[in-house]
């Protein structure tokens, strides 16, 4: 063995399992391979032949790889004998000795290297910077998991820093990662040359070219055209170069766009050189022609061989390393070594500068082989960052020219080695990385300088100066951790850096300067986007730069010396003219004339306000910041409106919380520095002079000074942390503010913290949200007496907001701190003669009420200094003042305030004339008309064979409704005019009990039990005029074609609208029928005649068409009434328009209103959705009866009633066929054969169908008639107790099985029988067994009451409204069911004796079917976990099941059942309807019927969709701390389950209004552009 064991420390063992395949392939070659390369004289070279031999023999064999045999044939050919090379024996033996002498110590560091989306956490109390992060499992296991954390999804390119002790405060190894035994290495010659010959062909073949030549010895003609992915074209443009280029099929063309996407490259062509070339040429013509050329390469057969061969080596390094630390410390020698040719670099360095030059998937090998290896260990990190600071300025280079993203790019790894505090100090001191990486930015943004060496960026190209803008994140990792200790190295070269790093500023000071318009309106907006991008970036960098130096005196002095110097060589000085004498209240001020509104000025003064950090004396500084205070100042005046929005962009920024920090206050800061060095009188004549309000003072003065902000540590005595609380006071004295909004409105450091957490339980009061919006924060009372009204963050709409909606007096500003000593002079400003002067000015102007020339505001900053000093004449001033205008003006607020009452009142007075004056003239009209009232029929009320019973007809009233589109009101009537109600139509599955089974559409009569797959009828209740309607459905058609995107809102090809009123999404109308009044006087005459077995015995004769005489006289006494007359061709044609909808959709064919399944859809959908209405008032526990909202109870009526008048419009013939069916499952019908067992049946979509078409039987071809009333009730009844007997039957069936006869159970003659059959025949309590039986019926009789009390009108018992709960007696009183459900059996022994004979026949398909246990199991969506990183780590686990690799994918979990779905990948692309969808896509198909309910784990938001082509997003309901959402863990807090969102949404899917919250969604999001959903 040549590996001494105290060099190894082993992470994983899978040598063992490997070792038993390759034991069971019995390949010997291994160890004779290994013996003929040690014996050789140069075994290196050995192996090269070997593999420059074996790799064509493997791979690109053919034009599409066999991954599978290749795999195997490169572990037995090649990657076995390298292990026993390497080892010097079988490979596992020889693992299992090292770790036995080396005990198995594992490293201390994690290095999981993170794919794109994955999910990482930092902890924002222990990590040094935002950049130290941790994997899923590390966190998981580590003290931080109880820590103020954070959570986002990485981009990919960076690995886990748990176990480097440099990376956290505390707990820098979770339970996992613990130190282990420090290990020795010893170079290894096996190892090394192993590694050595590995690297170099790994480069070698990594970095070749289509342009490299091919040795003579290769005669083979097989080429390849390889096609290489970009950023330039997307997945279409591809997709139709390919289908035209190479003749492939449109499914081919999309797997190989998606393996270029993935992979980075894709061989689209095999064959000759010439079939290749010319290839290459149709590839790039074929392209779009405002679009670069795809980039396409001819490689030879070999050289793909041996590329495909490179990167599987980067695995198996990978694989090899991670056993041990001395493998990993022999593989960085190797890669760090020196190259033998002075031309050459090292290996690592070669694949770094040819980064740019690799394709996707060999890069991210590279990249993971960096990271595993060079990264792992700290020596061979500093050497490695070493040789990527020499080469830094090449590899941007690259970088910016290539058009791939960052996170595949080698420039990413910088964060990886620039944000470790002692690696970058050392970079500092060897190669000064800091004067390295400004170099570059200015060579990157050479070509933006003009000709006075400023930087000027019009036009320049944006996707270039965005990955220029990059290298500014390398410099502020570099200065992310300042150091505690300097030698003289690190200052000499951190003052070298510094002074580059000014040279970058001195571009920018000054640039893009502007110059106010005169006369016209500027031409064209100059740009400046460019520049405060920079700035943005530089906001963070300016404050580290000034922590550094505030850290050691000597860097300090030195570092404003090279400030000053740095300003003075600036083109655009403070002073360009002769210096002036200025005069005001004897002081004279000797300086430059400059007017910001006539002279060029910029916004850009970095220099100047990186001075403002250092806080030392140099008082004529203050120039450059006072013109860009004027400036501001001038631009919120609109001063400079012809200038366009540029400049007023710009001031918004310069003040904005994005920038003001290193803007605004830093020249702020500045004045207040001047303030506190000059002469008081000076300073205050300086800021009048560049007001330009010197000249004028004498005729009207007044100073809108920027000096009195003291809130900044360093000039006041406040620390960080009041400055915060002062913030926050005031962005919440603006309105209540959720944490984000304060979070925006207040800056951040370069952690990105705030430290809003430790002030706002101080200042703010937390409301917590409800079940929409977010929590909010609301400021104490006690904390408003620090508000001031003259706030400088404070904007001018913040300020109007302010005073119009939180204060409406006014509030004297709070004392504000001390001064530090070195500022305590600025109070001198206050009692200075020109001080005084602009106070006396103010006053006088506003005593002489002269208005142009003061204002509210002057007058109450005037009120600031009270408590100074001043002259008599002033005092008195003030006193008039106050009697002049103060009190005035209060007398005429009490006056105005009055002055709204009394007209409130006049108001009211005024009205309840008007309304006394109509009721007296509607009394007077009845009076008069007083014949008409009496004409008017009253509705009786109507008797029924049993008093307590639901079927018969209850009392009518007048419906009179108004029209929402004409406002006209109409009573509902038969012959009338029709009125429609707005309906939605849609497939469901909210009840179904067998998901993702679809709907035969063969037979629909009889719905199976487990409610597969239903059909919904919703209506907003919303009423309109037929005629109305069809107008409004026009004018929607004409209308919404033009518009943009309309068909992801509403589908006009299949009828959709918008409710006209509330917007609700609707594809039908339902048209109100009124109900039938019927008349029952004579019930007990014929009481005893139609007794069940009677009834039975007619409904069979009428059926067969087989009638005696007697039967005849009795039918036509007691069966048989006229025919009421027919309904209006308007209700008539709506009826046809409600019925087409549903048979179309519920089936999904097209509209054909003659088909004979119409009639029974319409009564599928009213039996399915007063079950889904039954399943929504149980599921919230309300009453049965006054629960429902007017329109649910509208609809739900409408339905039942339309579905009703089915009878009168469909054939009398295919209605009868369809009742005959019905009935043949519970009575024998000789005419209808393959009736379907009691157990594959809905039985309430069977009495439904039942009830509602037995009417067709009264009806004759030569006369219309219909069933007396008293026959409907009869009907109703009978009906009801066959279906309810059949349903006990099949609820026995489900609970009990085989374990007794059901049949004979159920004959039993009493209660007592039925309890002493069971109590023999099982080990089952009869009052257990009856008991489920009750329990199993309730659904069902709930449902009867509800489609009932709908279609008859009777009033339900007063306990069905009251409460909720079961009650099971008052449900079988309404019904005119035996309160002892059994009952039924006693009472109609004989009948039922040969029924329950036909259903013991039936029984028999119990074998081939699934039996449903009874109640049915109430859907719900998916219990989701209270902590949101479980789900997270869930999808961290999760692996696409259609693709090996390990990119990680978009999961999402469906809510509806809990599966965990590959969306928007083409992977899992599925065929629905002919047309590629997505995963989610096809889910909702099956899962939803179309509708589907999805949470994007790694975004943290919820998806709804509704069609292939509809879908919106929809907050999720976990909320952070502050009671907000967090899409696309943007804020990245922990996340919590909301109980009320989460029940929100179930009631959203539940009561089937998916459909219309996307159209409502859709409608206020005003869509520009169109989302693929049914790639989704």
């Amino acid at each position: 063995m040549f590996f001494p064991s105290s060099s190894f420390s082993f992470q994983s063992r899978e040598w063992v399992r490997r070792g038993v395949e390759r034991t069971k392939l019995g390949d010997p070659r291994s160890s004779v391979m290994c013996s003929r390369w040690r014996q050789a004289p140069d075994c290196a070279a050995a192996i090269l032949r070997h593999v420059v031999e074996q790799g064509p023999q493997i791979y690109c064999l053919a034009a599409e790889p066999k991954t599978q045999e290749e795999e195997q044939e490169v572990q037995q050919r090649i990657l076995h004998p390298l292990e026993w090379f390497l080892f010097g024996e079988e490979p596992e033996a020889g693992l299992g000795k090292l770790q036995q002498g080396s005990g198995g110590s594992g490293s201390q560091l994690c290095g999981r290297v993170f794919k794109e989306g994955e999910t990482v956490y930092s902890c924002r109390d222990c990590a040094i910077d935002p950049t130290c992060v941790l994997c899923m499992d590390c966190f998981q296991s580590s003290v931080h998991k109880g820590h103020r954390y954070k959570m986002h999804a990485s981009s990919g390119g960076g690995f886990c820093d748990c176990g480097d002790v440099e990376a956290w405060k505390t707990g820098p190894c979770c339970s996992q990662h613990d130190p282990g035994a420090s290990v020795a290495m010893e170079t290894v010659r096996p190892s090394a040359v192993s590694n050595g010959f590995c690297w170099s062909f790994h480069v070698e073949f990594s970095t070749w070219n289509e342009d490299s030549e091919l040795p003579a010895e290769v005669k083979d003609n097989t080429y390849y055209c390889v096609l290489y992915n970009d950023e330039h074209h997307s997945y279409e443009q591809v997709i139709h170069t390919l289908c035209r280029s190479i003749n492939c099929t449109q499914t081919e063309a999309q797997a190989h766009t998606a393996l270029i996407d993935r992979e980075g490259r894709r061989a689209v062509k095999r064959g000759t050189l010439r079939s290749c070339q010319q290839t290459k040429e149709l590839i790039k013509v074929s392209g779009h022609i405002s679009l670069q050329p795809l980039r396409v390469e001819i490689l030879h057969s070999v050289v793909m061989a041996h590329q495909s061969f490179a990167q599987r080596l980067g695995p198996w390094f990978q694989q090899i390393i991670g056993y041990s630390v001395g493998l990993r410390q022999i593989f960085c020698q190797v890669a760090l070594e020196p190259s033998p040719d002075p031309n050459q670099t090292s290996l690592i360095s070669r694949l770094m500068l040819h980064d740019a030059r690799l394709y996707k998937g060999a890069r991210k090998v590279v990249h993971e082989l960096i990271f595993c290896s060079l990264l792992m260990e700290t020596e061979y990190k500093r050497q490695f960052a070493i040789e990527f600071t020499k080469h830094y300025k090449q590899l941007q280079k690259d970088f910016i020219s290539d058009d791939h993203e960052r996170n595949i790019s080698i420039t990413a790894i910088s964060v990886q080695i620039f944000t470790v505090p002692t690696l970058a100090r050392q970079l500092i001191e060897e190669v000064n990385v800091i004067k390295v990486i400004t170099d570059t930015v200015m060579e990157m943004l050479w070509e933006h300088l003009d000709a006075n060496h400023r930087f000027h960026f019009q036009g320049y190209n944006s996707d270039k100066f965005f990955r220029v803008q990059v290298i500014f994140h390398d410099l502020r990792y570099i200065l992310i951790s300042k150091p505690t200790t300097w030698t003289e190295e690190l200052r000499t070269q951190f003052l070298e850096g510094f002074s580059a790093f000014l040279g970058l500023l001195n571009c920018m000071q000054g640039m893009e300067e502007v110059k106010r318009q005169f006369g016209q309106h500027v031409e064209v907006e100059p740009e400046w986007e460019a520049g405060f991008s920079i700035q943005m970036q530089l906001r963070h960098i300016l404050a580290m730069f000034q922590d550094w130096c505030s850290s050691d005196d000597k860097v300090l002095l030195q570092a404003f010396k090279e400030c000053h110097r740095a300003l003075m060589r600036c083109t655009n000085q403070p002073f360009r003219g002769e210096a002036n004498d200025f005069y005001m209240c004897k002081h004279i001020l000797h300086t430059r004339p400059y007017k910001v509104s006539q002279e060029p000025v910029s916004i850009h003064v970095p220099i100047s306000r990186l001075l403002a950090g250092e806080n030392l004396d140099f008082t004529y500084l203050v120039e450059h910041p006072l013109r860009c205070v004027v400036l501001a100042a001038q631009v919120s005046a609109e001063m400079w409106r012809r200038n366009g929005l540029s400049l007023v962009s710009q001031v918004y920024y310069y003040q904005d919380v994005k920038c003001r920090d290193e803007m605004y206050d830093k020249d702020v800061m500045m004045l207040q520095i001047a303030a506190s060095k000059m002469d008081p009188d000076l300073f205050l004549i300086l800021i009048l002079l560049r007001f330009e309000l010197f000249e004028i003072f004498n005729g009207s003065c007044s100073s809108k000074d920027k000096v009195r902000e003291r809130y900044v540590p360093g000039i006041s005595d406040v620390t960080r942390e009041d400055v915060t609380m002062r913030e926050v006071i005031h962005l919440l004295c603006i309105e209540p503010m959720a944490h984000s909004s304060l979070v925006k409105g207040l800056p951040e450091n370069e952690s990105h913290e705030t430290g809003l957490e430790t002030v706002i339980p101080k200042v703010a009061t937390f409301r917590k949200p409800g079940v929409s919006g977010h929590g909010m924060y609301e400021v104490k009372k006690e904390c408003l007496q620090e508000f001031n009204p003259f706030f400088y963050h404070y904007s001018k709409s913040q300020h109007s907001k302010v005073f119009n909606h939180t204060f409406t007096f006014y509030t004297p500003p709070p004392v504000p701190p001390p001064f530090c000593p070195l500022f305590s002079s600025i109070v001198h400003l206050l009692s200075c003669d020109v001080f005084i002067h602009i106070l006396r000015r103010v006053l006088q102007r506003a005593v002489e009420d002269r208005n142009g020339l003061w204002t509210e505001a002057m007058i109450q900053r005037v009120g600031i200094w009270q408590d100074v000093y001043v002259s008599d004449t002033l005092m008195l001033m003030c006193t008039k003042l106050f009697w002049y205008f103060i009190f005035p003006l209060k007398s005429v607020q009490d006056k105005e305030k009055a002055e709204r009452k009394r007209k409130a009142e006049a108001a009211k007075l005024h009205r309840q004339k008007i309304m006394a004056q109509m009721s007296a003239m509607q009394k007077n009209f009845i009076k008069t008309h007083k014949m008409l009232y009496e004409n008017v029929p009253e509705s009786a009320a109507l008797s029924s064979p049993a008093s307590d019973i639901t079927v018969g007809a209850g009392v009518l009233e007048r419906e009179v409704l108004t029209c929402i589109l004409c406002q006209e009101e109409q009573e509902v009537q038969t012959r009338g005019l029709a009125m429609v109600l707005t309906a939605c139509v849609q497939r469901s599955t909210v009840l179904t009990q067998s998901r993702g089974k679809t709907l035969s559409t063969e037979d629909p009569l009889f719905m199976p039990p487990d409610l597969a797959v239903g059909t919904h009828t919703g209506s907003c209740g919303h009423v309109m005029h037929a005629p109305c309607w069809q107008k409004y459905f026009e004018a929607v058609q004409n209308t919404t074609r033009n518009r943009l995107h309309t068909e992801l809102i509403i589908d006009l090809e299949n009828g959709e609208y918008m409710c006209p009123l509330c917007k609700s999404l609707c594809n039908t109308v339902v048209p109100l029928i009124p109900l039938e009044p019927a008349a029952i006087n004579y019930a007990e005459l014929v009481g005893e005649l139609l007794t069940l077995p009677r009834w039975i015995q007619i409904i069979l004769a009428r059926v067969k068409g087989l009638r005696s005489k007697a039967d005849v006289d009795a039918l036509c006494v007691i069966s048989f009434s006229p025919l009421r007359p027919k309904y209006s061709s308007s209700i008539a044609e709506m009826l046809v328009v409600c019925a087409t909808t549903v048979h179309r959709v519920g089936l999904q064919v097209a509209p054909n209103e003659q088909c004979p399944q119409v009639p029974v859809m319409a009564w599928n959908t009213c039996a399915y959705t007063i079950q889904a209405t039954e399943n929504m008032l149980e599921e919230e526990q309300k009453p049965l009866f006054g629960s429902l909202q007017n329109r649910q109870l509208a609809g739900l009526k409408a339905v039942v009633q339309f579905s009703a008048a089915q009878r009168h419009r469909s054939s009398q013939a295919v209605v009868q066929k369809h009742f005959a069916g019905m009935l043949a499952v519970l009575l024998p019908v000789p005419t209808v054969e393959d009736t379907p067992s009691i157990l594959e049946i809905d039985f309430f979509h069977l009495l439904v169908g039942l009830v509602l078409s037995i009417p067709a039987l009264y009806q004759e071809k030569a006369v219309d008639l219909q069933p007396s009333a008293i026959s409907t009730a009869y009907n109703h009844l009978h009906l009801l107790h066959l279906v309810t007997v059949g349903h006990m039957v099949q609820i026995l069936l489900s609970l009990q099985g085989h374990m007794f006869d059901v049949f004979e159970f159920v004959s039993a003659v009493d209660q007592n029988s039925l309890v002493s059959y069971i109590s023999l025949r099982t080990a089952i309590s009869g009052s257990t067994l009856a008991e489920s039986v009750r329990r199993g019926m309730l659904p069902f009789l709930r449902c009867a009451a509800l489609f009932f009390n709908c279609l008859t009108a009777v009033a339900p018992p007063e306990e069905l409204s009251s409460t909720a709960g079961s009650h099971m007696e008052a449900l079988c009183s309404y019904l005119a069911l035996p309160s002892n459900i059994f009952q039924l059996f006693q009472d109609h022994q004989d009948t039922f004796a040969p029924l329950l004979q036909r259903y013991k026949e039936l029984y028999k398909h119990i074998y081939y079917i699934t039996v449903l246990r009874y109640p049915r199991k109430r859907n719900r969506l998916i219990d989701l976990p209270e902590d949101y990183s479980v789900l997270l780590n869930q999808a961290s686990h999760f692996k696409c099941p259609k693709s090996s690799d390990e990119e990680r994918k978009h999961p999402t979990l469906c809510l509806v059942c809990g599966t965990m779905l590959c969306s928007q990948s083409t992977c899992c692309q599925k065929k629905l309807e002919g047309q590629e969808v997505g995963a989610c896509t096809a889910h909702a198909a099956t899962c939803g019927a179309g509708v589907g309910v999805f949470l994007r784990v790694r975004e943290c938001e919820i998806v709804l969709m509704a069609s292939k082509t509809r879908g919106s997003t929809y907050p999720a309901p976990y909320l952070d701390d502050y009671g907000e959402t967090d899409p696309q863990l943007g804020r990245g807090n922990p996340l919590h389950l909301c109980p009320e969102r989460y029940r929100k949404l179930h009631q959203l899917w539940q009561q089937h209004c998916v459909l219309e919250e996307i159209a409502r969604s859709l409608e206020v999001l005003n869509v520009m552009f169109a989302f693929d959903w049914q790639m989704l």
